[in-house]
């Protein structure tokens, strides 16, 4: 972004969706939240060529649904969208747990090296901690996908990193109007980041997946209050 908040000319079709990707995981892009790309060209100044190619990238990333007459509109997500979402992020982590720890990837002890290729991730993973337990919801989002982004990156396989990346924002997205208007979000908020950090530096399968049901237990548990509690 320029000083004055425009948008800079390089690599325009990605900062447009990054900054539309931001608006809403911020929350002020609510769901269903309707726009053409004449009013997000005139919002940032530029033509309509890579906004319209922007909110066609995220389309294809499931954060957007086209409409024929109407344009574009922010997707709104059910509860049942968000379960189905958890469980098939938990089912692509089994299979890299299972690969790292089991199959032909990395052994179940880990490298010298391999601690200190962590330093950064485990970085993050204090940052997102901290943030969860005090319940400060745009710092967490961010440290939560680069945590897990990075800490993906250690699996080799790009594209599952991509695809896992893709579904936790798509559950950011999905939270993210819940959490800003429930008094008791905080409870929401899983924080098991270093304790998952520290497993995978000890080299502990166990531990792994100990620390991996924790956090799939904890999404569906807030999908099932949320399907209680009703619309």
């Amino acid at each position: 972004m320029g000083a004055n908040g425009a948008v800079t000319r390089s690599t325009l079709r990605q900062q447009i969706a990054d900054a539309l990707r931001d608006e809403v995981l911020a929350g002020r892009l609510q769901p269903g939240r309707e726009f053409t790309v004449k009013q997000i060209a005139e919002q940032y100044g530029v033509s309509a060529t890579p906004v319209r190619e922007a909110l066609f990238d995220l389309a294809a990333q499931g954060l957007l649904e086209t409409d024929q007459h109407r344009g574009f509109r922010v997707r709104e997500f059910t509860v049942a969208d968000y379960r189905s979402l958890v469980e098939a992020r938990s089912l692509v982590i089994d299979g890299v747990v299972r690969s790292v720890y089991f199959g032909a990837g990395l052994p179940s002890a880990p490298p010298v090296e391999y601690p200190d290729c962590l330093v950064s991730v485990r970085r993050r993973a204090q940052e997102a901690a901290r943030a969860a337990r005090g319940g400060d919801l745009d710092i967490l989002i961010g440290y939560d996908l680069r945590f897990w982004r990075e800490l993906g990156a250690f699996v080799g396989n790009a594209y599952i990193n991509e695809f896992l990346h893709r579904l936790r924002v798509q559950t950011w997205v999905f939270a993210v109007p819940y959490l800003r208007h429930d008094t008791g979000g905080r409870d929401a908020l899983w924080h098991g980041h270093e304790d998952l950090v520290a497993a995978i530096m000890l080299g502990d399968p166990g531990a792994v997946r100990a620390v991996l049901d924790g956090y799939q237990n904890h999404a569906l548990g807030w999908a099932d209050r949320l399907a209680a509690e009703g619309p």
